[in-house]
């Protein structure tokens, strides 16, 4: 197979994979229902995998690619496909991760995502976090919630993302889409020039850093909607994460504003189907509640656990019980299940494994 650009992007294409990987001393790769396998063709050398990063990777980002050793990109693959590309040096020599993003924007019922998960991006304001592990689908997630509402209401919706992933048209909603380092300098400032253009709802792809976290939470706080993602699994360790971001001097304030202005927490892992191709999310969700306002600001957060239990007639679920759900329908192995779970030996116990 001929080894440009053009050919690997198509194959990824063709052959519905999710990422395509490039690397010295091994053939093209591409991940494909969750699985690693070779593109036919030689083992690529350094000279190959700088030529092929260099055939897409736009001239601000090959600066930063040499300066600072990373450096992250869209790439449209013609009107065929989007991807996430990551460009990075490793042992002297370049590498790239290239992430297509569905063309499609997918429903509520093919993702998955928890019914309740309808009403809460409904509400006038407040913080919905969106969390998991690199590669759980929480960018798919967003755009669904989003579509949603921009189908639905007549909202601005302002993103700030890094990069813009998937682009929405203008439906009910006006959407502005600004991207990182090209549309705006940081999350936390993007964040900051948003609540002066008139905005209901705001995402923020990624709350990386106290500034951006503090801002968030203040938008959340003054009346507006905001989406934002963690990479935490697990609910409460996404607020134990969020506290933890803060100086000891302010995490009680934090506490308090947090109990205040977060709707939920939506948790997603994403894993091979089992009994057919494809992929498939397992969800946990936290709604806020009396309860779990008191769990926060009282730094109990070692009791939400229970807390989501025992409010299933809410509409919460914990990761695990919709882990052991897939398994028990077929749709997931053993393998996935005891991987993705937060709580292994409970779910041996509960099969009557041990």
């Amino acid at each position: 197979m001929a080894t440009d650009m053009k050919a690997l992007l198509g194959f990824v294409v063709e052959h519905k994979g999710s990422d395509l990987h490039l690397t010295v001393g091994r053939p093209p790769t591409v991940r494909r229902n969750g699985r690693l396998v070779n593109v036919k063709g030689d083992s690529l050398t350094a000279d190959d995998t700088a030529r092929l990063v260099g055939e897409i990777i736009p001239e601000r980002n090959a600066t930063e690619l040499a300066e600072v050793g990373t450096t992250d990109f869209a790439h449209a693959f013609g009107d065929v496909a989007r991807f996430r590309v990551s460009a990075f040096h490793q042992k002297g020599c370049t590498g790239l991760v290239a992430r297509r993003i569905p063309k499609e924007l997918l429903g509520f019922e093919q993702i998955g995502l928890p019914k309740a998960m309808r009403d809460l991006i409904t509400r006038p304001r407040g913080l919905i976090l969106v969390t998991g592990p690199t590669g759980s689908g929480k960018t798919t997630s967003l755009a669904t919630m989003i579509d949603e509402i921009n189908q639905t209401h007549d909202h601005h919706i302002i993103t700030i993302e890094d990069p813009i992933e998937y682009y929405h048209d203008h439906k009910k909603s006006i959407i502005t889409q600004r991207e990182l380092f090209v549309d705006v300098p940081s999350f936390a400032e993007g964040l900051r020039r948003a609540l002066r253009q008139d905005p209901d709802v705001i995402l923020v792809g990624e709350m990386r850093d106290l500034e951006t976290i503090s801002a968030a939470i203040t938008a959340a706080e003054t009346g507006h909607l905001v989406f934002a993602t963690l990479h935490t699994t697990g609910a409460a360790r996404t607020v134990d994460r969020i506290i933890d971001a803060f100086p000891q001097e302010q995490q009680e304030q934090i506490r308090v504003q947090l109990s205040v202005s977060l709707l939920g927490v939506l948790s997603q892992v994403i894993m091979p189907r089992e009994d057919r191709d494809g992929l498939v999310a397992a969800f946990e969700l936290m709604l806020m509640t009396a309860a779990v306002e008191n769990h926060i600001r009282k730094n109990e957060t070692f009791k939400i656990y229970s807390t989501i239990q025992t409010s299933k007639n809410l509409g919460m679920q914990l990761l695990d019980d919709h882990l052991l759900q897939l398994y028990q329908d077929g749709v997931i192995g053993e393998q996935q299940l005891f991987g993705k779970a937060q709580n292994p030996k409970d779910i041996k116990q509960r099969l009557g494994l041990g």
